[in-house]
């Protein structure tokens, strides 16, 4: 079944040039594909949201592949510790943002389509907007609020939704909002996980890690869907959802019922629905600037620095602090000091202010202060030779 309803008509006006013959002749080779699934491609147009791990198998596979259109959205930069898994980008791409460094990958790697780049978050705002301009749209985002804000615009818009996700050694990959014989819509991503999880129960790649290669394994099924939708080759993962465990090398699918009780009416605000509480609504904590803390340090100031990153965080680099790491601070609240002035650091300041909220609203420290900005800020503004990883 073909999943995107490109007419008959749009089909028989696109046609192939000799080089695009020439490209893609390994496809026109496969009976099922042949030409006129190469032309579907051609007339098809698909919006990757994040351009990371696994948007960047999902980039290079669909325009490789001949997709005619393909539409990024990230706002975030090249880091360099985006290198171990984003195979989009080089070390010359670092701090220039990821959809124009990927644009000019994907157009050098095929001139016969057009990249189309949004260097925006994507929000209850533009969402609608942005995904009603695509046939089919494939989730390459890493927090839950966008993956619930990613399954109700599809929903909304009619759009289907080739969906991925990835943490440490497994994945997951499905098709949501699938076409139907009879009209109506396969299963959405609220009709398998109708509730979020509560907040920081799941940490993110940053904190919990990824296989570098996983992402390319699950990216690849991803775009191996988005084809399928597009072309109507095989049976899609409508209705499944499709489970990958690396370390082990195991595999499960798993069948996905339509909940009756699901109700998508409008967009919402998905940082609230997930209990993210926002930046501006959160208590407000005392902070001092890599700067402070540099002078702290020259004049042997009397303070306590901790890290409260990961072990193998402090072995990449660190700031000589104190190492609590954040789950095992509970244990440890006797190593912290109460009767002068601790400096709490991570790697940006996030983690670090949540570990100072907790401490201050449990166990009633009051002499806390965030490093703002973390191992980042240091090495941007005092030491550029610490690495950021």
């Amino acid at each position: 079944m073909l999943l995107i309803q490109t007419s008959e008509k749009m089909t028989n006006e696109i046609s192939l040039s000799s080089a695009e013959m020439a490209r893609y002749a390994r496809h026109l080779a496969i009976p099922e594909l042949n030409v006129e699934g190469q032309k579907k491609l051609k007339a098809a147009s698909v919006l990757v949201i994040g351009a990371g791990g696994l948007g960047s198998p999902v980039l290079l596979y669909l325009a490789a592949a001949g997709v005619g259109r393909i539409g990024i959205v990230d706002a975030d930069v090249v880091d360099e510790s985006n290198l171990q898994r984003q195979i989009l980008y080089s070390v010359a791409d670092e701090g220039q943002p990821k959809v124009l460094a990927a644009k000019k990958r994907l157009e050098g790697l095929n001139p016969h389509i057009k990249i189309e780049t949004y260097q925006t978050f994507l929000t209850k705002e533009n969402a609608l907007e942005l995904i009603r301009d695509y046939d089919v749209v494939a989730d390459g985002t890493d927090n839950f609020p966008t993956r619930y804000l990613v399954n109700d615009a599809c929903v909304l818009a009619g759009k289907v939704n080739v969906y991925a996700s990835i943490f440490r050694f497994e994945g997951q990959a499905s098709v949501f909002n699938y076409p139907l014989p009879d009209g109506s819509r396969g299963p959405n991503y609220r009709d398998m996980f109708a509730e979020p999880p509560p907040p920081d129960l799941v940490p993110s790649c940053a904190e919990g890690g990824v296989l570098g290669i996983l992402p390319g394994i699950i990216g690849s099924i991803q775009a191996t869907e988005v084809i399928k939708v597009i072309t109507g080759l095989g049976e899609p993962l409508a209705g499944r959802l499709f489970l990958f465990d690396a370390a082990s090398f195991t595999t499960r699918t798993l069948k996905v019922k339509k909940n009756p009780k699901t109700e998508i009416n409008e967009l919402i605000n998905y940082e609230a629905f997930c209990g993210i509480t926002p930046a501006a609504a959160k208590k407000a904590i005392k902070e001092i600037s890599v700067q402070e803390l540099k002078q702290l340090k020259e004049t042997h100031a009397d303070f306590q620095l901790i890290d409260v990153r990961k072990p193998y965080e402090y072995e990449i680099a660190h700031l000589q602090g104190e190492l609590i790491p954040q789950d095992s601070l509970e244990g440890a609240l006797a190593r912290i000091s109460r009767d002068k002035k601790v400096i709490v650091h991570c790697r940006s300041g996030k983690r670090s202010a949540d570990v100072i909220r907790d401490l201050e609203q449990r166990f009633g420290f009051n002499n806390l202060y965030n490093l703002k900005g973390g191992i980042l800020a240091w090495s941007k503004e005092i030491d550029p030779e610490i690495p950021t990883y």
